[in-house]
């Protein structure tokens, strides 16, 4: 709403200035989390010399260098990548679907994946087993299984958008396509753990705890890249997004194309999901529950709520790895353990308070 001279009311710029304040303060808070969160683990390093030691960059021999550039930098850059990547996928999916349920973990992407992962496993890259905690299971030929993980992850989302097309795209039928790829790919999965041996069913079992430690540089560069390309893309089409929400037909007589914004949003979300997924193992309740916790904040207007849900995602899994790298320290947990006792809680406390 705007006055006669074009000037904005008051009562708007403060609506506007609380959505951007509270963004730009997680964001800060996330830059500070990620200075602690290089600190801590099982080797204890001062603030300062954390400062210092990324100020000097890379290429020191010391003891802090190691552990900083070698292990906690990568982790730590691929949970902030990683989580907004799945959060932004969550909240679109849940506009394109206009379905508060709806996530790549919902949707079954992520179980596709680890059937995938299965597949490989079971053809190509089954694990051998050690005796300590730092080599308990290797997975043997690790990009082939990822490739497993990405095509099945990929082929879930194209049957999904294949039945949705045939009915129209309509947004239940989607959620029921999932449903029941989600059932398919879990039967799968147990088929392949019942008639496996030993050391398979370690790898497989293995492989499904999502991980951000699993990635290095290279593995973070794709996810990176695939992450902003489709920020960028959802961004961009942020008015649409909002128009869709108001309905089909009012976003049609807004000029919307409402089947291919679905569709192509739906293949944008599923392709971060499937490159995460596959790279990391599947991650749970991050693209559930970030849209919820942003939308309580800031509101529905996706100019902000993408933006906001981004950093939300970014936060919440960068704290989950913290937490599983020092409640036991120094023994590490995997992250899908920590963003599950989390996620659950959260996500019923969001749907409880919703009700009232």
């Amino acid at each position: 709403m705007h006055l006669e001279n074009g000037t904005k009311p008051a009562s708007y710029k403060k609506y506007v200035s609380k959505k951007i304040g509270i963004i730009i303060g997680l964001f800060v808070f996330l830059i500070f989390f990620s200075l602690y969160a290089v600190s801590v683990g099982s080797v204890s390093i001062p603030i300062r010399d954390v400062i210092l030691t990324l100020l000097s960059g890379p290429g020191g021999t010391g003891l802090f260098d190691r552990v900083i550039w070698n292990i906690r930098v990568p982790q730590i850059v691929t949970a902030i990548f990683a989580g907004t990547g799945l959060a932004i996928a969550g909240v679109v999916m849940q506009s394109v679907l206009r379905n508060p349920l709806a996530s790549p973990y919902t949707l079954g992407l992520s179980s596709a994946a680890a059937f995938g992962a299965a597949v490989g496993i079971l053809i190509f890259g089954f694990g051998t087993t050690g005796n300590n905690m730092s080599d308990a299971v290797t997975v043997n030929n690790p990009y082939l299984v990822t490739g497993f993980a990405f095509i099945f992850s990929m082929a879930a989302s194209l049957i999904i958008l294949a039945i949705a097309k045939i009915r129209s795209s309509s947004p239940e039928v989607i959620i029921l396509a999932g449903v029941a790829l989600n059932s398919l790919a879990v039967a799968g999965l147990a088929a392949i753990q019942y008639f496996v041996d030993e050391a398979r069913i370690a790898a497989i079992v293995f492989w499904q705890f999502g991980d951000v430690s699993r990635a290095g540089w290279p593995e973070i560069a794709i996810i990176g890249v695939v992450v902003a390309v489709c920020f960028l893309y959802f961004v961009w089409k942020r008015w649409d997004f909002n128009a869709m929400d108001a309905g089909d037909e009012t976003a049609k007589s807004l000029g919307v194309n409402v089947t291919r914004l679905r569709l192509v949003g739906m293949i944008t979300a599923s392709l971060i999901s499937a490159v995460i997924v596959s790279f990391l193992g599947v991650i749970g309740f991050i693209g559930l529950v970030c849209p919820h916790i942003m939308r309580r904040l800031i509101g529905d207007d996706q100019r902000y709520l993408i933006i906001g849900t981004a950093v939300c995602g970014a936060l919440l899994l960068l704290a989950a790895d913290t937490a599983a790298r020092t409640i036991i320290a120094p023994h590490i947990l995997p992250v899908a353990i920590v963003t599950s006792f989390l996620g659950a809680p959260i996500f019923l406390y969001l749907i409880v308070r919703g009700s009232k």
